[in-house]
């Protein structure tokens, strides 16, 4: 194959990857949520058609995507199932952090793999010490010259079991303040992966996602920190938070909407037009209520995507309250959706685990959008952010 002739799968549009994808997920969302299994063959799908470096400029292979179709792909994805399509937003999260604010060496290396489908990124940035809180760390980065060594202790760390790469965050060194947070890259082979020891991943729901304890150690070069010595601060407020929040919450839309599409499926046709009575005020409403949810849901995702590429403060209180808010509305709403489905539907349809339906599937993974990340915390956040923004900002 000559450099002008590419692969057939690079001359595809965007669509038509997520389209050749799609059953795929569709044929594994059963087994992967039944056997709480990690969905290896969707992921290889999702390898093989380009989509793994959605994002990753085209001067290094990629596609050369921005937000817009990362909402897109994410929600048609999660739509068959929300565990493969969470698994892959967050990976694009890393790459978009990868893409923007590695150095030319780490880029060099990294992003022709990315865009090759042969690294899944993994995030790293839980750590029992501090919880869930992003903008902080306590195992401490240790240098010799050029080499840095670390070792991390994280008791979550989603599909890290299948990883190929990390990105991970560390206090920057040991005299560093836990503010003063390092983005590090390290590719599986340069770790030792250890897994806690009897561990089992039996949840409620998002079974595909192996959200596990994992130990981390190894040497990687001073040119795989990512934004800086002690720069994750900048590179969370300009990408890493905005692209994290935008992909979880077109996620849950895109299930929400794919339940939705479910259940229209049902009462249109011939079996489910004797049993639905289609002039029914009460369906009628329960039907227009789910998609001014959907609707709301998907305008905040757009105005979100405008702030992420527009706002010249990224932590403007107006900016802040829309992004943190996308998080909580996006949880919460989409999982009432399903919920709303289910009482259409009634138990047959939407309760049962055999149902032809995947609502009870999707009611399940649902209940973990609002965990994901505590809507508590965020709605803490805000309401201090609502004192401070006395103008009241809309996006008007």
């Amino acid at each position: 194959m000559t450099a002008t002739q590419a692969p057939p799968v690079a001359r595809q549009g965007i669509g038509d990857r997520v389209a050749a994808v799609l059953p795929v997920l569709r044929e594994h969302a059963r087994r992967v949520d039944a056997d709480a299994t990690f969905p290896t063959a969707p992921l290889d799908a999702l390898r093989h058609s380009g989509l793994m470096g959605l994002l990753v400029p085209t001067a290094h292979g990629g596609l050369g995507g921005g937000l817009d179709d990362l909402v897109r792909v994410a929600a048609e994805l999660s739509g068959e199932c929300l565990s493969t399509g969470m698994i892959w937003a967050m990976h694009c999260q890393q790459v978009a952090a990868l893409a923007v604010h590695a150095g030319p060496e780490l880029r060099a290396d990294l992003l022709p793999r990315l865009a090759a489908g042969q690294v899944y990124v993994a995030s790293v940035t839980s750590e029992k010490v501090k919880g869930g809180h992003l903008l902080s760390a306590h195992a401490p980065l240790r240098r010799e010259g050029d080499r840095v060594h670390l070792e991390r202790d994280a008791p979550i760390v989603t599909g890290g079991s299948n990883a190929d790469g990390f990105l991970i965050t560390m206090k920057d060194s040991d005299t560093a303040q836990p503010a003063d947070v390092s983005l590090v890259y390290a590719d599986r082979a340069q770790l030792t992966v250890r897994h806690a020891e009897g561990f089992s991943w039996d949840p409620m729901g998002m079974r595909g996602t192996h959200s596990g304890p994992l130990q981390l150690s190894g040497v990687v070069p001073e040119s795989a920190i990512v934004g800086g010595a002690g720069g994750f601060r900048e590179v969370a407020l300009r990408t890493f938070v905005p692209v994290g929040h935008i992909a979880w919450a077109s996620c849950w839309l895109g299930a929400a909407r794919g339940a939705l599409r479910a259940v229209l499926e049902l009462v249109r046709s011939p079996a489910g037009r004797k049993q639905f009575d289609l002039d029914s005020d009460l369906l009628r409403a329960r039907l227009a209520r789910v998609r001014l949810d959907l609707d709301t849901t998907a305008a905040l995702i757009a105005q979100v995507v405008r702030d992420t590429g527009l706002a010249p403060d990224p932590e403007a209180p107006d900016v802040q309250l829309r992004l943190n808010g996308l998080k909580v509305h996006a949880a919460e709403r989409s999982f009432a959706v399903v919920d709303a489905l289910v009482e259409v539907v009634g138990l047959r349809h939407g309760y049962l685990r055999d149902a032809p339906l995947p609502l009870e599937r999707m009611f399940r993974d649902l209940r973990s959008a609002s965990l994901n990340y505590a809507n508590d915390r965020l709605l803490g956040a805000n309401g201090a952010l609502v004192l401070v923004d006395r103008g009241v900002g809309l996006a008007l």
